[in-house]
Formats: structure tokens, C-alpha cells, sequence
């Protein structure tokens, strides 16, 4: 297994973003939506293996956000109340996931995934 030389500055507007994601969930999801617009912002210019982590980190805000609307949806019935843990479980694993895969230096495991 041969070592690749990653510059931290690569690196760093990723691990900015799953940290943004993670504070989500005490900033009434303000952090979200900054951390999508930066992915959105660096995804184009990255390199490739990164790009998979902007491709993930764009699609967890997007799925997240359908999850959200059917989560407060069922919540109207009662039924959904008990899927907002699961939504801020599922939140958090997927970013740390990302998150440990871009301290390697490796792509995200399952960038199209809907789970983690």
C-alpha cells in the first residue's frame, strides 16, 4: 500500500463541511445549508477522489432534507416523532463516515448510498 501525499489545504474544506453538517444538529440545520453551498462552491476544482466526498456531502444535504419533510410530515400524525432520533443518527454517522474517509485520504466508501 503506497502513501499519498495529501496537502491539508485540500483536505480542509471537507472536513469544514461534515463539521458544519454535525453542528446541524444544534443549529437548527442553519450549518447545513452553509455547509451545501461551500460544497457546492469547492466540488468543481477538487481533486477527483475529493470530489466524491462533495458529491456526498451535496447528496446527504439533499437526502436529508427529503427525510426531513417526510419526518415532520408523519410528525403531524404523531408517527414521526419517533423517526427524528433515527434522522439525527443517520445524520451523524454519515458524516462521520466521510469524515474518517477524508482524514485517510480515500473517497467515501458508498458516495451514491442512501444509508452511509
Amino acid at each position: 500500500m503506497t502513501q499519498h501525499y495529501i496537502p491539508n489545504e485540500d483536505t480542509r474544506p471537507p472536513q469544514i463541511i461534515y463539521a458544519l453538517y454535525l453542528a446541524g444538529l444544534v443549529t437548527a440545520n442553519i450549518s447545513l445549508l452553509i455547509g451545501v453551498i461551500i460544497a457546492y462552491v469547492y466540488r468543481k476544482e477538487a481533486a477527483p477522489w475529493l470530489q466524491a466526498h462533495y458529491r456526498y456531502l451535496i447528496r446527504t444535504f439533499w437526502m436529508g432534507s427529503l427525510y426531513f419533510i417526510v419526518t415532520f410530515t408523519l410528525s403531524l400524525i404523531l408517527v414521526g416523532t419517533l423517526l427524528w432520533p433515527l434522522l439525527m443518527v443517520w445524520l451523524g454517522v454519515r458524516c462521520i463516515v466521510g469524515w474518517v474517509a477524508v482524514r485517510k485520504g480515500q473517497p467515501p466508501a458508498r458516495p451514491g448510498s442512501w444509508l452511509w
